[in-house]
């Protein structure tokens, strides 16, 4: 599907130089001389890299449709992580880097949202909270409630989250796995 320029928005995937780009900012640029332009930051999907580019309203670019599936986590294997298309059973295997630090939130039968680019995987996507046991924390200071302080502790998965002074070690908390921030307790 053809775009012009001045229609890129955030988020959207475009295809640009041979490579598939996701624009991460973008700015409407009306230069007293000359004509307007969008400003338009990139990133390749692929590679990684960052691009600045400007863009016409009179240009077109492929504005690219990414497939979303789901799949479910089955196990890690070394530095692998084995994932299963709900739908036709296929399994599938992503590096452990692919996924980056979240892989700790990884549970058995969790399911994520693979984004594929010609059935190639581009991008992931866990669920924005999870449940989990603290292993250790430490123990409340006395005085230290009267201000909103909070204490270290390790989770069961090894991963680090600060957490309010009355969360005790085996409790059960909800935590966002983006910002790797504690939410609540389980219910």
């Amino acid at each position: 599907m053809k775009i012009n320029g001045n229609e890129i928005r955030p988020g959207n995937v475009i295809e640009h130089q041979g490579g598939i780009w996701v624009a991460v900012k973008t700015a409407a640029v009306k230069p007293g001389k000359g004509g307007a332009y969008n400003q338009v930051e990139l990133k390749n999907l692929v590679t990684g890299t960052k691009l600045n580019e400007r863009f016409r309203a009179s240009e077109s670019v492929e504005r690219v449709r990414l497939e979303q599936k789901d799949f479910q986590f089955l196990y890690a294997e070394g530095d692998s992580l084995v994932f299963m298309d709900t739908e036709t059973y296929e399994q599938l295997q992503l590096d452990r880097d692919f996924v980056g630090e979240r892989a700790a939130f990884l549970q058995d039968g969790m399911t994520v949202t693979v984004e594929l680019y010609e059935d190639k995987p581009i991008g992931i996507a866990l669920p924005d909270q999870v449940t989990l046991t603290v292993a250790e924390a430490d123990p409340v200071v006395k005085g230290q409630t009267a201000a909103s302080s909070y204490k270290p502790a390790v989770l069961e998965n090894g991963v680090r989250v600060m957490v309010p002074p009355f969360v005790a070690a085996g409790e059960r908390i909800v935590v966002d796995t983006n910002e790797v921030t504690y939410l609540r307790r389980a219910d």
